[in-house]
Formats: structure tokens, sequence, C-alpha cells
């Protein structure tokens, strides 16, 4: 462990994780305003992501650092918002491959779009305390 932190490394940390956290408060509010959790919106965000075989409930359990079981009442309250659907894997019918609903690609596309804009401003600042820290 390092011993040999300054106050402009305090400072230059402190700077960073304000900035994320701006971020997170920025995509809490655009969530919000979508009419979804963040929780949902990182739910959804990664099922589109990953490959058509890929999207599974352990799949996003794994990416939004959840247990299974949370992940899978997650997915299920997705199902009944019609945001989510379940398509049983052909080869075994115990697993469930999950699809987005038209409704949730239009949620997604907007909360995406209005994202990367603000990540797109937020880069030159990230990149500024992130030079800070090394």
């Amino acid at each position: 462990m390092t011993t040999d932190l300054t106050d402009i490394d305090y400072a230059a940390l402190a700077e960073f994780r304000f900035a994320l956290r701006r971020f997170q408060v920025f995509s809490e509010a655009k969530a919000a305003e979508a009419g979804v959790t963040p929780q949902q919106h990182q739910a959804l965000l990664a099922i589109r992501a990953a490959g058509p075989n890929d999207a599974t409930a352990g799949y996003v359990a794994q990416r939004l650092i959840v247990k299974p079981h949370t992940a899978s009442e997650l997915i299920d309250r997705l199902e009944a918002l019609g945001l989510v659907r379940r398509e049983p894997a052909p080869s075994d019918r115990r697993r469930a491959f999950l699809r987005l609903t038209a409704q949730a690609d239009a949620i997604l596309l907007n909360l995406s779009s209005v994202h990367r804009e603000e990540i797109r401003r937020l880069q030159p600042l990230l990149v500024e305390q992130l030079g800070k820290l090394t």
C-alpha cells in the first residue's frame, strides 16, 4: 500500500468521484423521466448490448453486479411492464433468452442518446481528472 499521497492526489480523487457522481445523478434523473428506474435502465442496456444468445438472467446479474435472484426479480418487473420478454432457448427449455420489446427499444434509444451527449460533454473534464490521477 502506498502512502505517498499528497493533497493534490486527494483533491484529484475527490474531483473525479464528484464528476462520476454528477453523471450518475444525471442518469438517474433521465431514467425517471423515461419512466424506468436506474436499475431497469441498466438492465435494458445490458440486454441490448449482449449478443442474441447471451442476454440471460445470469448475464444481467453479472453486468449489474447483483445476485441472480435480484436480476430475476428485476426481469420479472420489466416483463410485467412490457419491456422485456423471455424466449425459451431451443436447446434447453429451462434457459431463457431476454429480448427487448419495441417499447423498450424506444426508451433505450432516447436514454442512450442523451447519455452519449452527456458523456461527450463530460469527456474533457473526465480525461483531465484521470490525468491528474496518474
